[in-house]
This record gives C-alpha cells, sequence and structure tokens, in this order.
C-alpha cells in the first residue's frame, strides 16, 4: 500500500491546492448526492421528512457562500498536519495491515465525536455563541448546511486530526479517511430526512434525527454522529416542538 510519503514530498501550494480541490469535491458531491437520496427514498415512501416547512428565502444562496469559506478554510489549512510532517513533529506509518488500517479509523470515528462534542458545546457558550448563529439561521437544514459555518467555528472544527497526529503514528490512508467519513456522516446529520423512523433517538442510525432536534432546540444534542457523547454528558435533547 501506498505509505503517503507522495503527500510529505508535495510544497506548500501543492498542497493548499490539492486540499481546496478535495474538500470542495466532497462539499459539492455530499450536497448533491444527499439531496438526489432523500428525493428518492420520499418518492419511495421510505423514511420520512423530519420538517416539511419552507427553506427561507435566501437559506441556499447564505449556505454556498458560507460553505465557500469552509472550504478555503479547510484546504488551505491541509498545510498545518504537512507542516507536522515536514518538522517532523509528526511521523506517519511507513506500512499497515488492514486490522490497523481498520482499528485507526474506528479510533479516529470516536475522537471525531469526542471532539466535535468538546467545541460544538464551548460554540453554545455566552462567549463563543456568536460564530455559532451563523449556523443556526439554518432552523430547516438542508445537505448544503453541512459546511455552512463561521470561520471561527470552521478553524475549531476543522482542526480534528492534529492532536491525533501528535500522539500516533498513524497510516496516511487511516488519516485520510476521517474528512470522508466526516462529510459523509456530517451531511446525513443536515439532510432533514429520518432514514430509520422506528429506531430509538439514541440509536447510530439516528443521527440525523438527533441533528434536527439540535437546531429545533439547541440546548442540547451537541454531538456528532453517535450519542454517547450526550448520554454521558447529559445533554440529550428528548423531544423537539414544531413540525416532523
Amino acid at each position: 500500500m501506498d505509505t503517503g510519503s507522495w503527500f510529505v514530498q508535495l510544497d506548500a501550494w501543492q498542497v493548499m491546492a490539492l486540499g481546496l480541490v478535495f474538500f470542495g469535491s466532497l462539499y459539492c458531491l455530499g450536497g448533491w448526492g444527499m439531496t438526489a437520496l432523500t428525493r428518492s427514498l420520499a418518492r419511495r415512501g421510505i423514511g420520512r421528512v423530519l420538517d416539511a416547512r419552507a427553506l427561507k428565502p435566501d437559506q441556499l444562496r447564505r449556505e454556498w457562500r458560507q460553505s465557500l469559506h469552509s472550504v478555503l478554510i479547510f484546504g488551505i489549512g491541509m498545510v498545518v498536519p504537512w507542516g507536522l510532517l515536514q518538522l517532523g513533529w509528526a511521523q506517519l506509518a511507513p506500512s499497515a495491515s488492514a486490522g490497523r488500517i481498520a482499528l485507526e479509523i474506528a479510533a479516529l470515528l470516536v475522537w471525531n465525536d469526542v471532539h466535535f462534542w468538546l467545541n460544538h458545546r464551548l460554540l453554545h457558550t455566552r462567549r463563543l455563541v456568536r460564530f455559532h448563529g451563523d449556523h443556526h439561521r439554518s432552523v430547516v437544514t438542508t445537505p448544503w448546511s453541512t459546511y455552512s459555518f463561521h470561520p471561527i467555528e470552521a478553524i475549531m472544527l476543522g482542526n480534528i486530526i492534529l492532536l491525533p497526529m501528535l500522539v500516533h503514528d498513524f497510516y496516511f490512508w487511516s488519516l485520510a479517511s476521517v474528512p470522508v467519513l466526516s462529510l459523509l456522516l456530517n451531511v446525513i446529520g443536515h439532510a432533514n430526512y429520518d432514514f430509520f423512523p422506528r429506531v430509538s433517538d439514541t440509536h447510530p442510525l439516528a443521527a440525523s434525527r438527533r441533528h434536527h432536534l439540535h437546531h429545533a432546540r439547541p440546548a442540547g444534542n451537541y454531538g456528532f454522529a453517535l450519542a454517547f457523547m450526550d448520554q454521558l454528558m447529559r445533554t440529550r435533547v428528548e423531544s423537539a416542538p414544531g413540525p416532523r
């Protein structure tokens, strides 16, 4: 398997260009793909729309504009993990078995939920909530809400792999899976669609419902794809008012 040495050998400008293409492509594919999927499921009577209210007149344009800023921050920000490798503060594992890669990805996904809960909870404090208000303007979420952040929020949420890189030598493709899986799970969370209506709110397959409840009632459900942090910290939202 490729060790990712090609990434280390790039220069800073190449890393930033690659990052912009990578995150821009993820966002567009995620938005278009999830929009097409939920429309197809709705036509077939599979699952249900969580909030059928119309979007605000300028919502999609605002989400696209703010998401462009996030793509710029995430893409240009790829020079930071690249810089850690250049400075020797972090290393990539030269090889890894399929089992090790699976374990690394699983550990990073758990860390993703912990990292997201901590930063999301901070963004709901009195000092930082003004930076999170941009995202919550999308009361009825769409797949395009996924990257619709204030730049400060994008910086806070975009540093997910830095600490893990400092404490463990990950295989390159384990690290590369994080933004892909994060985008996939995040776009599910903002799809405004209940894919599995019969499962409980704490079920792993109810992530979209939990995040819908957070947008409807922001004082809780700060977790990402899983429910364990909200259960542990007692911040789970039981129900939400309004249309479902």
